[in-house]
C-alpha cells in the first residue's frame, strides 16, 4: 500500500542524503588540502624566486669581480715584463762588463774593453752616479801624458769601476729576484681568487639551477592543484545543489504523506461514527425485528464463502511465497510461507505487512551503517595509501642521505690522504732546497773568498815584475817564469776566472733552484688551497646531510607510526564493516526481492478483500 512505498521512498532519500554528504564532506576535505598545497606551492614558489634572484646578483658581482681582477692582472704582468726585460738585459750587459774588464791582461789594450762599459750608459737602470763614474773611467786614459807609453790595461784604473759593477750586478740580480717573487705572489694570489671565484660561481650556477627546476616543478604541481581544486569544487557544488533539492522534494513528500496519513484518519475516524449510528438500536434493532431470517442467512452464507475464498487466497500466497523463499534462499520468506497457512487471514495481512517495515527498518539501519563504513574505510584508506606513500618516500630519501653521507665521507678521506702527501712533499722538497741552499751558500763563499786569495797573489806576483823591470831599465827585461801564453800571472788569471764563473754558475744555479722550488712550493699551495676549500664545502655538505638525514628519520618513524595507527584502525573496522559473506549490495538486492516478494503477497490478499 501507500505506507509500502513511501518507507521505500524514505529509504531512498535517506541512502542518498548520506552518500551525498559523505561525497561532500570527502569533497571539502580536499578542498582544504588543495587550498593549502597551492599556498604552499605559491610561498615556495616566490621564496625560491628570490633566491634565484640572489644567486643571478652573486653571480654577476663574482663575474665582474674575476674580469676586474683579470684586468689588473694583466696591467701588472705587463709592468712585471718590462721592468723584468730592462733587470735582465742589465744583469747580462753588467756581467759581460765586468767578465771583459777582469779577463783583459794587464798589457792589451783598453779599447777592446772600452765599448762594453760604456754600453753600459745606455742601460735605463743604471742610476746617474754609475755613469757619471763610468764617464771618469772611460776619459781617464786620455789624460795622460802624449809621449808617456800607451798605458796599460786595467792594473791601475779598473779596480774600482769592476767592484763599483759588481755591487750594481748583485743589487740588480736581487731586485729582480724580488721583482719575480713578487710577481709570483702576484700570480698566486689572482690565481687562489680567481680559483675561489670560480668555484663560487660554479656552485651558485649549480644552486640556481636546481632551485630553477625546482621552482618548475612548484608552479606545475600549482596549476595541477589550481585545476583539481576547480574541478573539486564544482562537483562538490553540484552535489550540494542536488542535496539541496533532493532535501526539498523528500521533505514536502514526507509532508504530503502526512497530510494524507491525517485525511485517512480522519476518514476512519467518520467510517466508524457511522458504524456506530448503524450499529445502533434505531438501524440494528429494527433490522433484527423485522428481518431477521434474511440477516441472519445472509451473514451465515457470506462467512462461508469468505472463509472459503480467504482459505484458497492463504493457499496461492503460501505457495507464492515458498516458491520465492526457495528461489532466493529466504529463511524469511520460508518461515513466512509456513506462518500464512496458520494464522487467520487478517492476521496475515498484518504480519506480512510488519514484516515488510522491518525489513525496511533494517535497511534504513544497514544504510547508515554502510554510510559510516564508507566514510570511515574510504578516509582510512586515502589515510593508509598516503602514510604508505610517504614512509616508501621517504625510507628512499633516507637511504639517499645516507649513501651520499657515506660518498662524501670517502671523498673527504680520499682528500685528506691526498693534502698530506702533498704536505709530505713540501716537507720533503723544503728540506732539499735548505740543503742545496747550504751547499751552493757554502760553494759561493769559497769562490769568492778563492777569488779574493787569487787577486791577492796576482797583485804580489804582478808588483814583483813591474820591480823587477824597473831595476833592469836599460838591460833586458826580466821575465822570469812568464811566457808568451801568459806564464805564471796568466794561469792565476785563469784559476781567477774559473773561480768567477764558478761563483756566478752556482749563483745563476741556486737562483733557479729557488725560483723553481717558490714555483713548486706556490703550484702545491695552490693545489692545497683547491683542496682545503673543496674539502671544507665536502664537510659542510655532509654535515647538512646528516642533518637531514636525522631529521628524515624522526619523520619517517612518525609517519611509520601514523601508518602503523591506520592499519591498527583498518582492522578494527574490518569485522563490522568488511564483507566476508554476501555483500552489501547482494544483501540490499535480496533485501528488496524479500520485500517484492511480500508486496505481491498482499496485492494477493488484497485483490481477496475485494472480492
Amino acid at each position: 500500500g501507500e505506507q509500502v512505498q513511501f518507507a521505500a521512498f524514505k529509504q531512498f532519500c535517506d541512502d542518498t542524503t548520506v552518500e551525498k554528504k559523505r561525497a561532500i564532506d570527502e569533497a571539502n576535505e580536499k578542498i582544504d588540502m588543495l587550498k593549502a598545497d597551492i599556498e604552499k606551492y605559491t610561498a615556495t614558489a616566490k621564496q625560491l624566486t628570490k633566491e634565484i634572484a640572489e644567486h643571478d646578483e652573486d653571480i654577476s658581482v663574482w663575474t665582474g669581480d674575476q674580469k676586474a681582477a683579470t684586468k689588473v692582472r694583466e696591467i701588472e704582468k705587463a709592468d712585471y715584463d718590462a721592468l723584468h726585460k730592462d733587470y735582465s738585459e742589465s744583469v747580462d750587459a753588467l756581467q759581460h762588463a765586468i767578465a771583459v774588464l777582469k779577463e783583459q791582461t794587464h798589457d792589451r789594450k783598453q779599447a777592446a774593453s772600452l765599448v762594453q762599459v760604456s754600453a753600459l750608459k745606455d742601460l735605463s737602470l743604471i742610476p746617474d752616479s754609475a755613469k757619471r763614474a763610468i764617464d771618469v773611467f772611460l776619459q781617464e786614459p786620455e789624460g795622460l801624458e802624449v809621449s808617456a807609453p800607451e798605458a796599460d790595461g786595467y792594473e791601475f784604473q779598473s779596480h774600482g769601476i769592476v767592484g763599483m759593477l759588481e755591487k750594481l750586478l748583485d743589487e740588480f740580480i736581487a731586485e729582480r729576484t724580488k721583482l719575480e717573487k713578487e710577481e709570483m705572489n702576484g700570480k698566486h694570489a689572482y690565481d687562489m681568487l680567481m680559483q675561489d671565484l670560480t668555484a663560487q660561481i660554479a656552485q651558485a650556477t649549480q644552486d640556481r639551477e636546481e632551485k630553477s627546476e625546482s621552482k618548475a616543478k612548484n608552479l606545475q604541481a600549482k596549476a595541477d592543484a589550481e585545476g583539481d581544486l576547480k574541478d573539486t569544487t564544482d562537483t562538490r557544488d553540484a552535489d550540494q545543489q542536488y542535496l539541496n533539492d533532493l532535501t526539498a522534494t523528500c521533505e514536502q513528500k514526507a509532508s504530503d504523506f502526512e497530510s494524507r496519513q491525517q485525511l485517512r484518519a480522519e476518514e476512519l475516524e467518520a467510517i466508524n461514527k457511522a458504524i456506530e449510528i448503524i450499529s445502533s438500536g434505531a438501524v440494528a434493532g429494527n433490522a433484527d425485528k423485522h428481518l431477521p431470517s434474511l440477516a441472519q442467512q445472509g451473514t451465515v452464507l457470506a462467512m462461508l464463502r469468505a472463509d472459503t475464498v480467504n482459505t484458497l487466497a492463504q493457499g496461492r500466497v503460501a505457495q507464492y511465497l515458498m516458491s520465492k523463499g526457495r528461489e532466493l534462499n529466504s529463511r524469511v520468506l520460508t518461515a513466512l510461507a509456513e506462518r500464512v497457512t496458520a494464522d487467520p487471514f487478517v492476521k496475515v495481512k498484518k504480519m506480512i505487512k510488519d514484516l515488510i517495515v522491518k525489513l525496511m527498518e533494517q535497511a534504513n539501519g544497514e544504510a547508515d551503517h554502510k554510510a559510516y563504513c564508507d566514510t570511515e574505510l574510504g578516509t582510512n584508506k586515502l589515510t593508509r595509501e598516503n602514510k604508505q606513500s610517504e614512509v616508501e618516500e621517504l625510507s628512499a630519501s633516507v637511504d639517499k642521505h645516507v649513501a651520499e653521507s657515506a660518498q662524501l665521507t670517502e671523498e673527504l678521506a680520499l682528500l685528506a690522504d691526498g693534502l698530506a702527501e702533498l704536505r709530505k712533499e713540501q716537507s720533503e722538497a723544503t728540506a732539499i732546497r735548505q740543503e742545496e741552499k747550504a751547499t751552493n751558500a757554502l760553494t759561493v763563499t769559497d769562490a769568492k773568498a778563492a777569488q779574493v786569495a787569487v787577486e791577492r797573489a796576482t797583485k804580489v806576483l804582478r808588483d814583483f815584475y813591474e820591480k823587477a823591470a824597473g831595476a833592469a831599465l836599460l838591460q833586458e827585461p826580466y821575465t822570469g817564469m812568464q811566457s808568451e801564453s801568459g806564464g805564471i800571472v796568466g794561469f792565476l788569471e785563469v784559476i781567477l776566472s774559473d773561480f768567477a764563473r764558478l761563483e756566478t754558475e752556482t749563483s745563476t744555479a741556486e737562483d733557479q733552484a729557488a725560483s723553481a722550488y717558490e714555483k713548486f712550493m706556490d703550484e702545491t699551495n695552490e693545489d692545497i688551497a683547491v683542496k682545503t676549500t673543496e674539502s671544507d664545502h665536502k664537510t659542510a655538505k655532509k654535515r647538512d646531510v646528516d642533518a637531514d638525514t636525522e631529521s628524515l628519520k624522526k619523520e619517517l618513524e612518525l609517519t611509520q607510526d601514523e601508518l602503523d595507527a591506520a592499519n591498527a584502525y583498518y582492522d578494527k573496522l574490518k569485522p563490522d564493516c568488511v564483507d566476508n559473506g554476501l555483500s552489501y549490495t547482494d544483501r540490499v538486492r535480496m533485501r528488496e526481492e524479500e520485500i517484492q516478494s511480500m508486496k505481491e503477497a498482499l496485492n494477493i490478499l488484497d485483490q481477496q478483500d475485494l472480492v
